[in-house]
């Protein structure tokens, strides 16, 4: 059974911005851990963050609430999603 390209690499772009994320985070938290009080820290660590607002959706069986959903996106995070992006070339 043969799996679409096209398929394939848009899931592999989906697991590389969220494991990269995941790193990122992980990076970020040991750079605020590890490093002195630096412009290199506040450079590294200084995030933007992007938001959407709670969704409601009321069925007339079903109401459920999602949300709010975030994204916070800072220099350690473009790291991890490159070291990933540079796994999962080489690996995959």
């Amino acid at each position: 059974m043969l799996v679409d390209t096209r398929r394939r690499s848009v899931i592999r772009f989906v697991w590389t911005l969220v494991l990269g994320a995941f790193l990122g985070g992980l990076l970020t938290k040991l750079a605020e851990w590890f490093l002195p009080d630096s412009a290199a820290r506040d450079f590294l660590t200084t995030s933007v963050r992007a938001s959407v607002g709670p969704l409601s959706v009321d069925l007339v069986a079903v109401a459920f609430t999602l949300g709010p959903l975030s994204v916070t996106l800072n220099v350690l995070t473009l790291v991890g999603i490159g070291i990933v992006a540079l796994i999962m070339r080489s690996w995959i």
